[in-house]
């Protein structure tokens, strides 16, 4: 049994689980795919790929924090509080964006670019999977998180 000097015991509470690994990489993937779709349509699309700096520009952010959040998290000094807030911050980004009514990139410039619209419906559904992806993040770090703290 673990007493309460024991770090383990701390870590093993505040310890990211499996599951919530599993939806950022799933969401990182789909980051990755709905970045790739504004290149390939060409539209919403920003440096580096032109010299605009855009909303497009600005999302790139994400790579970085998942990045330094892995670090931080496998180091032991971040964990189930930095995620909740990460995709959090997410989902309300990619919501405003997308499907807000004030959306910078609506539904239809998602779908619309491609000649064939079983493409474009793909690409929505992308970045649906995407902020239903960070929506659950959310919820499931910001329940661990609840659970350290009682």
């Amino acid at each position: 049994m673990h007493g309460t000097d024991d770090p383990t015991a701390l870590t093993n509470r505040t310890a990211v689980s499996r599951v919530v690994y599993l939806v950022m990489a799933v969401s990182t993937l789909l980051g990755v795919a709905h970045h790739v779709d504004h290149v390939v349509r060409g539209n919403h699309v920003g440096w580096p790929i032109t010299s605009q700096v855009t909303p497009f520009t600005y999302s790139l952010v994400v790579y970085p924090l998942i990045a330094v959040g892995l670090a931080l998290t496998l180091s032991g000094r971040a964990g189930n509080r930095y995620w909740a807030g990460f995709f959090a911050c997410s989902a309300a980004m990619l919501a405003y964006f997308h499907v807000s009514p004030w959306a910078v990139e609506p539904p239809g410039d998602v779908i619309l670019p491609y000649a064939d619209p079983a493409v474009g419906y793909l690409a929505f559904a992308v970045l649906l999977a995407l902020v239903a992806s960070v929506c659950l993040g959310s919820l499931l770090a910001a329940a661990a998180w609840y659970r350290e703290a009682v």
